[in-house]
Order: structure tokens, then sequence, then C-alpha cells
């Protein structure tokens, strides 16, 4: 068959599975738009127009997290393909299959410094998994088979692929590559574990007294929920989870003890600080979760479960390195345990007595005190009236209270996490709302964030996409002004957003969107649920407290039982007869050896 690049790159787009691709038109891509035409025409595809190339790659990365299949966004040459390096950095600090697709000027002016020419394959390089520029229509089909397959394997990550004006143009005998027909030298992702290392992981696991299931991202790409819970539950291990591995346990299990790290639960941190062994399952160690890398679990042995390998043993050595996918391995790994002699029951009893001390002594809190909202008390509401809803998020503040107080199932939590970029949350909830029209997605987001990529109302209003953003508004780069309170002697350097603030309502009446403010307590209840009630897109301004404060917060450089914002406690005044560790009165069980303790 003989056609265009242009139609060969649709075609294969088309082969893939694509239904929805998001992006902004121009001078070099539009050959590439010229075809798309013909496949909206039929209704074989549809084209969602942002209103800016960073919201259409933070729609596809929220669309591909939703769905866990491959987000595509289009981009022009120059300004619209840089325009779109802050999504694709997004996307590969979270592990996020997606295909970016730029438009480029044509092969002979590649190097004259052309109209709109900048070499996105080279600024890109070290935020993606790979990269291609095609020089020749006759490899269009079998590059997008390939980034496609590079994208959703293995670690999954943001592939390229940069298309010369006239390589769309270009007319050549075109034969299609089916999906998976694909071979490539080198690359070939692990995804089961050694089985011998699947068994010293089950000696060292059923050895443990304080053993610690420890959730990163890996899993919710993986699809193990449901492995992870039968572990946990076989073998009652308290389960932890990453800001990206919200959503892999039920945070409602009694087994789970929330979100560990920065800005994590209370009893998460003291946990993580006193297991003797830590299973890492898809998870990397960053620096927001260990806090002081050195003193981090310190009396644990590490089991760590990764499909990267350059992830395992990278930042904390294990005792017992897996290269697989998780799931695979922990199906594998289960199967083994039916074969082996289980502790008897109640091996774990005297850790998760602890564990449940700590959480009465130091619980999440929602303040409702005052005559001013506490961010807290509208997004756990905003929970309790759409308890299963798709929730994106901005980042700061309101981010962190989300992940306390918002428990989420697999694949409903959208938030960026490594990168933690401003302006993410709005344009993935397009993105969640496009692949899923018939769910509730609600984006929370800060006055300060919204900001950012606030002209995506526009694209709200034209696809009538019926999302609802709750801006949590207290007139301050929320995180900045903390920190700047905390460690900076209250300087508050340029983090003060009440000037020049817009009238949200207003703002949004004008894109053709339903606004709404909230001022007060009373008014928030029903507000939520005309906000939850109504048809198309809304955005809800919320005024809160302007001091309010996110805790449980780990200083930088301090390790994770050394919390700012808890409540005091008794000074130390006893040792552990079994270890002489120090404990304090309201322990009932050592926290370095277990031993039970007289009350």
């Amino acid at each position: 068959m003989r056609c265009t690049g242009a139609y060969a790159l649709i075609d294969s787009l088309y082969r893939h599975g694509v239904k929805h691709i998001f992006g902004y038109p121009g001078g070099a891509i539009l050959p590439i738009y010229d075809e798309l035409y013909r496949w909206e025409a039929q209704g074989k595809m549809q084209h969602i127009l942002v209103r800016h190339e960073q919201a259409a790659g933070h729609a596809a990365d929220g669309y591909a997290r939703a769905t866990g299949q491959v987000g595509v966004c289009f981009g022009t040459s120059g300004p619209g393909a840089t325009n779109l390096v802050t999504a694709i950095a997004t996307a590969h600090m979270d592990s996020i299959p997606m295909v970016i697709i730029t438009g480029q000027v044509r092969r002979s002016a590649i190097g004259s410094d052309a109209f709109q020419e900048t070499d996105i394959f080279g600024i890109t390089l070290p935020i993606v998994k790979h990269s291609y520029v095609v020089r020749d229509p006759k490899d269009m089909a079998r590059i997008v088979a390939e980034a496609f397959y590079i994208a959703s394997t293995g670690r999954p990550g943001p592939v390229l692929i940069d298309i010369p004006k006239d390589v769309g143009e270009e007319s050549f005998d075109y034969v299609p590559v089916a999906p998976g027909d694909v071979k490539l030298a080198g690359y070939r992702p692990t995804v089961k574990g050694n089985p011998r290392q699947i068994a010293q992981a089950t000696r060292l696991l059923l050895s443990a007294q304080r053993p610690l299931l420890y959730v990163g991202g890996g899993a919710i790409a993986a699809g193990a929920h449901r492995e992870i819970r039968q572990l946990a539950e076989l073998l009652q291990i308290p389960v932890t989870t990453t800001l990206m591995g919200k959503g892999a346990f039920d945070e409602r299990h009694p087994l789970s003890v929330g979100m560990l790290g920065m800005h994590g639960t209370a009893y998460a941190n003291f946990a993580i600080s006193r297991c003797d062994v830590l299973v890492a399952l898809g998870a990397r160690f960053d620096d927001r979760v260990t806090g002081k890398l050195a003193e981090f679990a310190p009396y644990a042995r590490v089991i760590h479960v990764d499909v990267d390998p350059a992830e395992v043993g990278k930042n904390r050595p294990p005792e017992v390195p897996i290269v697989g996918d998780v799931r695979q391995v922990l199906v594998d790994w289960l199967e083994h345990l039916q074969t082996v002699s289980l502790p008897e029951p109640g091996q774990t009893q005297a850790w998760l007595a602890q564990i449940q001390a700590w959480r009465r002594d130091y619980p999440l809190v929602v303040p409702r005190e005052g005559e001013l909202l506490s961010p807290q008390e509208v997004i756990y509401l905003l929970g309790e009236l759409a308890p299963d809803a798709y929730t994106t998020t901005d980042v700061g503040q309101h981010q962190m209270w989300a992940a306390q107080f918002l428990p989420n199932g697999p694949r409903q939590w959208i938030s960026s996490a490594g990168l933690g970029t401003m302006g993410f949350g709005l344009p993935a909830a397009m993105g969640v709302q496009v692949a899923l029209p018939t769910a509730q997605v609600i984006c929370i987001a800060g006055d300060a964030s919204v900001q950012m990529n606030i002209q995506e109302l526009g694209t709200l209003a034209q696809y009538d996409l019926p999302v609802k953003t709750v801006i949590i508004n207290n007139f301050w780069q929320g995180m900045v002004r903390q920190w700047q309170e905390a460690f900076y002697q209250e300087r508050y350097s340029h983090s003060a957003m009440r000037a020049g603030m817009p009238d949200f309502v207003q703002l949004a009446a004008a894109y053709g969107v339903k606004g709404m403010l909230v001022q007060c307590r009373e008014e928030l209840r029903p507000a939520l649920e005309e906000l939850l009630a109504h048809r198309g897109p809304v955005l809800m301004d919320v005024h809160v407290n302007p001091a309010e404060n996110c805790y449980p917060m780990i200083k930088p450089g301090r390790s994770n039982d050394q919390m700012l914002g808890l409540p005091e406690v008794a000074p130390v005044t006893a040792t552990c007869p079994a270890c002489q560790a120090p404990v304090e009165p309201h322990y009932r069980f050592c926290p370095a050896c277990g031993h039970g303790l007289a009350r």
C-alpha cells in the first residue's frame, strides 16, 4: 500500500489501540494533523485540543496512570516541543508509559537553525526511556511498534518520536508492523524472579518478628495489589506505601499503616525505624521516603523486589535482591510459601500491637476548631462524600494532606511524586476523565499550583469534561511558606499569593465553567454536595486557614523517627529488660526488639 509517513504514523497508533491523543498543532506537525483529520472524521480516534503543550503531556500522563495503557500526546517543533519537556520529565521520574510525538523541521533544514527548530531529541535524552528521529518514512511503523513496546515493558517510561515535516509528507510503500512484533537486541526485561532468591527471601521473612512491607509505584505499574494483600494477610505483615504506591494496598485495611516518609504517618515512620525485615516492593528508597539514608530502617534486613536492576541496591544494599516484575515475583513467592512450614499464628502479634499503640498515640488529626476552615477537614469531607473518585492533585501542602486523608484504590491516586510538578493536577484530571468518561474525577489543587495550567478550563468546557476541581486556597505557596517558617526564620520571600490572585469564580465563568466559593464551615458540606451533583465541570474556591501547616514533617537530614509536629510525650524513663534499649512509658512493647513490657 502506497501512503504518506503521516498515514503510517496514525495507522500505527490506531493498530496499537490508541483512541485518544492530546495535543496542539503547529507548522512542522501539520501533515500529521491533516491525516488525523481524516481518521477523526471516520470516528476511529479522538484528538483533545489542549491550551498548552505541557497540559497535553500531563493529560496523556493522567490517562496512562488511570488505565495502565500508553498515553499519547502531540506537539509541534521548537516551542511546542520544549513546552512538553516538564511533562516528559514528570512521566520519567514516576515511570509512566507515554509516547510523545513531536514535529520537526524538514530533514534538509535540520542543523541550520531553521524557524522553530530545536534539538528535542538531544534536549530530552536524560528524561526519556528511549527516543527516535524518523529519518525515513519506511521506518515509521517499526519505530512506533518499538516505542510502545519500550514504553510499556520492564520499568515503564516515556518514549519520544521526533518526525521531520517532510517525512510526514513523503509517500512510500507502507508495510504495517503488528503490536508486539518487535525484536530489540539487548532489551529483555526480567519478569520472573530467581527461584533461589525467592527461597532465600522466604527464609528471611519467616524469621522476622517485626516485618514490614514497603510498597512503591512499581507495584501499581505491575498491578500487584491482590498479591500484596494475600502476602500481608497470610503472614500478618503491616504495609506502608510511598506517595506513588498509594492504592496498592487498601488503606482502610487493619494492616495498613498509611504513607511513610517526609509527611507520612507517624506510625508508618516509627514502624520503618523499628522493623527487623523490610520487604521493598517496587520502591526505590528515594530521599523523601528515607530521610537520612544512613539511619533509614537501621534494624532491618532488606528484601528488595524491582523490575529495574539499576534500582536494586542503588541507595540501600539489600540482603536479598530480586529483579523481576513485582506481581510475577509475588505470584511465585506465594506459591513457594505454600510448600514451606509457616510460623505459628501470633508471631507478629506483639509488633502489630506496638504499631496500634503508635497509631493511638500519634493519630492524623483533622482540626475543626475556630472560625476558619482547615484544609484537612475539606479534604476529609470530600473523601467521605466521594469515596470511589479518581483523585488528581497539584503539588504542595494540599497534595500531602490529600495523601494522608484520602484512601484510594489501585490507579485512583494520580499525583506528581518524583518531580513534584506544580500545575499537574488539572490537565492530569482531563486525561483521566477522557479515559474513563463515567468515572468521578476530582482534582485537588492549590491556589498557586492551579494557576500554572488554569487555561485548561477551556479544554474542560470545550469537551464538557465533568472534572471537579477543588482549590485549597490559603493565599500562599503553602509548602514554601511552611519551610520558610520552620527553617528560614519566617523570612517569607515571594511566597504570598494574595496580591494578584484572580477571582476564581469569575474566571471559571469566563471559560463557561461553573464556579463556586466556600468561605466558612457551614457552607462546606452543601457546597461539596452541589459540586458533586453538577453534571459538568466545576471549579470550587475554598478559603482555608492560611497558617495551617502539614504535619508530621521530617526535617531534611533527619531520620524518619525524628518528626516535627508530633504531640509531646513523656521523656525516656526506662530500659527494655531484654535488650536494654530505651523505652518510653507509653510503650507496651520494646521498639527495638518487640519484647512485651509490663505496664
